[in-house]
């Protein structure tokens, strides 16, 4: 998505950013428990903190806002960010995203502080009205909830699905796969809590919430409303409707840690909105996912009979046409890769105006469609800082 950071050149494509899903050991019984939470780093907390007040000129006095941050760490092993430096942390952890095309967006990001926010009841009504939030009647919002950070003694709960909205898979009896196979790993564990699923290929999962890591989680039925689905259609090819396809609106990513001056906030989840392309060249098409590349060839009469006919891509071409003009004829925000491109290259000339260097990870800044036909596809990018912070971090970094 544009502002997301899953998995690109893996199967396990999800957005346009690098805010990865869950690992892929990761089986049924769930990731092993989170190792107890650290010391707040002080050199982290301070280095953010005079981050904060350089850019945020109006904030107020640096040093002391240093030395209580330091003198907090000391009683208590961590510190509590202020309302808008939690704010400024998040949408610094955006722009930072070196696997995000769509940083050109980073100030809009609405933040919402749940730190107060800690049962798995209440943490998922809140990813639920997050959901209707982001999706604004489809002028998609770009939105972050954040909810307790880990502390000395107390980790802070998890959100167990990669994210808010994904889609059941299962392998029948007969060997074929109902639904999205990405989501096999968290429907077996959702029906290990006793969730039911069907052979229904766009089946909602449910949300699943540890209170505290490597706890049994409690599973939430997504409620009717929280969740925006597009029917797919395409606008020359009238059978396309009939092969019953659509995709929902708000990619949320929510299995990273936000972390923002040494404190690390495992449940986050945050959305932008989509790039065609992650669901017409990735999740719909992708041979590990629903494959439909042959499907739509053989509706289109395409010769499957060798690779040299390209059938492949005259597919994935149409394919993208159906997703990008379904979404526009149902008033639901999202992005081409070519314009998203060449807003990526405006983010770059911006912050270099500020001084700031623009880290990219080629390989998923270029879209996996007609990617030499895009200007990101034809430059240098600064190196990835790994170290870089604010950061959103896979699980277990």
């Amino acid at each position: 998505m544009v502002f997301s950071l899953g998995r690109r050149r893996k199967a396990a494509a999800v957005s346009t950013c690098p805010f990865t899903s869950a690992s892929p050991s990761d089986g049924p019984d769930g990731p092993s428990p989170a190792p107890a939470p650290r010391v707040t780093d002080r050199r982290e907390a301070e280095d953010f903190l005079r981050q904060f007040h350089r850019e945020q000129p109006g904030a107020g006095d640096a040093e002391r806002r240093v030395r209580e941050a330091l003198a907090e760490i000391g009683r208590t092993g961590t510190y509590a960010h202020t309302p808008a430096e939690l704010s400024f942390g998040a949408q610094v952890a955006w722009r930072n995203a070196a696997r995000c095309i769509g940083r050109l967006y980073w100030r809009s990001l609405v933040v919402r502080d749940l730190r107060h926010v800690t049962t798995a009841e209440g943490i998922a009504a809140q990813c639920f009205e997050h959901l209707r939030l982001a999706g604004n009647g489809g002028r998609i919002r770009p939105v972050i909830s954040v909810f307790a950070p880990d502390r000395r003694g107390r980790p802070a709960p998890r959100i167990v699905n990669d994210q808010l909205v994904r889609y059941a898979g299962h392998r029948t009896p007969e060997g074929r796969w109902a639904g999205d196979p990405r989501g096999a790993s968290s429907t077996a564990r959702a029906v290990g809590l006793g969730w039911k699923r069907d052979e229904e290929p766009f089946q909602v999962l449910p949300l699943m919430v540890e209170e505290r890591p490597g706890a049994r989680p409690e599973w939430f039925e997504v409620p009717d409303g929280c969740v925006m689905e597009v029917p797919l259609r395409h606008p020359d090819h009238g059978w396309f409707a009939d092969l019953g396809l659509r995709w929902y609106a708000v990619p949320a990513i929510s299995d990273m840690t936000l972390e923002i001056g040494g404190v690390r906030y495992p449940a986050a989840p945050f959305n932008g909105w989509y790039m065609g392309t992650e669901i017409g060249a990735r999740n719909l098409a992708d041979a590990e996912r629903y494959d439909l590349l042959p499907v739509v060839a053989d509706r289109l009469g395409l010769d499957r009979s060798s690779e040299r006919t390209l059938w492949r891509d005259r597919a994935l071409v149409e394919l993208n046409v159906a997703v990008l003009h379904s979404f526009h004829e149902a008033g639901v925000t999202m992005a081409d890769h070519h314009t998203e491109s060449e807003r990526f290259l405006r983010h770059i000339a911006r912050e270099s105006r500020h001084g700031r260097p623009t880290p990219a990870d080629w390989s998923w800044i270029v879209p996996p469609v007609s990617g030499s036909a895009t200007p990101v596809f034809h430059r240098y990018y600064d190196p990835v800082d790994t170290s870089l912070r604010p950061a959103f971090l896979a699980r277990g970094r």
